[in-house]
């Protein structure tokens, strides 16, 4: 349901994301942002919801995407498989002249997808995106993107992204700093501080990772597919995206996994292609079912990623 005040507006089609690549990247230019069509102008964060319907779940992608990350060619669609549907819904709002940051920059921090059915290969679904909360946050202002898939009227995955802007700050009225998504990642916290792992596996992740995954996924940006390019963004090589190294785990659980579950994640430290990366599984973290999960550098001495498994 959309809130009151929310300025909603339904599309015919997914947005094409080049032309709101080139948008986001005009706020580049210097009083760019002025422009009433620019975003990063600053102010508090407006209140939009983009919707399409109509959505099809194409094999020939999904079967890319299943590759790519790790999943069995099966005739279900992962939950992280609908981020990359709902990805377009995001961009376009943080492309829209009203968006108060500028989308260059901004860092995924945490995301949580819940699964509430299970969806098959080939099925027509209706997306939707919105502006969640605003929040201070010790290195900035951050802000919540929210994301929902439906078939025939039911609601069938839901997301929340939370997303940073360095050094942006927030309004007075924005929420307290440092809040962690709906049941918070107390599993994963303690997975991360010594807890013997139940089970580990170390993967590749190649120097062309990054483009792989932008290919599927339509998400190319530059700081993913080439190390001249992430060296602009301060980066010495390209990094790997945070929603494959989610996806990714998803993938080694998958077996696991039940029917309705959600999935909640913190990204820590980048992972600078080529890589190899160790995966850790923990026992039981909170209560039946729940399954706490870390990545981290083959060495173990950093940690890039923690998350838990929760079935609903």
């Amino acid at each position: 349901m959309t809130a009151a005040g929310t300025a909603r507006r339904d599309l015919r089609e997914l947005p094409h994301l080049l032309p709101l690549y080139a948008r986001a990247a005009a706020g580049l230019l210097p009083g760019a942002a002025l422009l009433p069509w620019v975003p990063g102008g600053g102010g508090a964060l407006p209140a939009l919801e983009l919707s399409a319907e109509g959505v099809l779940i194409e094999r020939g992608r999904l079967g890319a995407y299943n590759a790519v990350c790790g999943f069995a060619q099966a005739t279900e669609v992962p939950s992280t498989y609908l981020h990359i549907l709902a990805f377009p819904l995001q961009m376009a709002l943080m492309a829209d002249g009203r968006f108060p940051f500028s989308p260059v920059g901004l860092v995924h921090i945490e995301n949580e997808i819940t699964q509430h059915a299970r969806v098959p290969a080939g099925a027509e679904i209706a997306l939707s995106a919105r502006t969640g909360a605003l929040a201070a946050h010790p290195r900035g202002a951050s802000f919540d993107l929210e994301a929902q898939a439906r078939v025939e009227g039911e609601l069938i995955w839901s997301e929340r992204s939370v997303m940073l802007k360095v050094g942006a700050r927030a309004p007075q009225d924005a929420g307290a700093p440092g809040a962690k998504p709906a049941g918070g990642l107390s599993g994963a916290d303690a997975a991360a501080e010594g807890s013997a792992p139940a089970g580990e596996q170390v993967w590749d992740c190649p120097a062309d990772l990054g483009r792989r995954y932008g290919a599927v996924s339509g998400d190319r940006n530059p700081i993913h597919m080439h190390p001249l390019a992430a060296r602009l963004f301060g980066f010495p090589r390209a990094i790997a995206h945070g929603m494959w190294s989610k996806a990714r785990c998803v993938a080694a659980l998958a077996d696991q996994l039940p029917e309705r579950y959600s999935v909640q994640v913190s990204f820590r430290r980048p992972i600078l292609l080529p890589a190899q990366v160790r995966f850790q599984r923990f026992a039981e973290a909170e209560g039946a079912g729940a399954i706490a999960f870390a990545l981290r550098s083959a060495a173990g001495d950093q940690l890039h990623l923690q998350g838990a498994v929760r079935p609903l």
